[in-house]
């Protein structure tokens, strides 16, 4: 009988996720432009409300270490909405179940869970791996490729979004090579959380368009 494993367990590091899947690092910029170029550029009201999350976020973070259930009600949620990502034609599944088969030499089965899925028809648009604000968001990248890489579009790029509320990064993983975005941090000067929605607005224009 296969041996099941959590995907959190099993696959913990960048290299473990590149050799269960054949991934590869793409070190060039113009692999992943979709979060540098055709930004559309914010509404007062969008800036508004994102001023109003981080400035929330960081209230609340003063009294404890935030919670999972936290940091997606204050963060994650509202930011989804922002993105119009709870809105036709995309679907949101919470707490999904995801069982990733891999044939190797040991017989093992991964398997593990997504916080939060979003999807239109097969595509998978966003993936919210969200970690308690103790955790570095690194630790989630590994699980998210994972993910991403056993449920492949053909022809197609996919994209991650994870986020452990202070910190966020994007994945794209496409025909077997990935790359990231740059961190964006609340706990900087400037709210950063006004490029990850331009950043999400321009992955569902992407979408649309495929």
């Amino acid at each position: 009988m296969a041996q099941v494993l959590a995907v959190t367990d099993a696959i913990t590091s960048l290299a473990e996720a590149e050799a269960q899947f054949g991934l590869s690092y793409n070190h060039d910029s113009a692999f992943f432009p979709e979060w540098l170029e055709d930004l559309s550029p914010l509404t007062s009201a969008e800036q508004q409300r994102l001023d109003l999350i981080k400035q929330r976020y960081l209230y609340h973070r003063q009294c404890e270490h935030l919670s999972e259930g936290a940091v997606n009600f204050l963060v994650i949620a509202p930011l989804l909405e922002l993105a119009g990502f709870y809105d036709p034609h995309f679907h949101l599944r919470s707490e999904a179940s995801i069982r990733l088969e891999i044939a190797d030499e040991n017989d093992k089965i991964y398997q593990g869970r997504i916080d939060s899925l979003i999807l239109q028809e097969h595509l998978w648009i966003v993936l919210v791996e969200s970690k308690r604000t103790s955790f570095n968001v690194e630790v989630a990248l590994p699980q998210a490729l994972a993910y991403m890489a056993a449920n492949p579009i053909p022809n197609q790029a996919t994209f991650g979004f994870v986020s452990n509320g202070a910190y966020s990064i994007f994945v794209k993983l496409d025909q077997h090579q990935y790359s990231f975005s740059d961190d964006f941090s609340l706990n900087r000067r400037q709210n950063e959380l006004y490029s990850v929605l331009q950043i999400l607005h321009r992955l569902k224009k992407c979408n649309q368009t495929m």
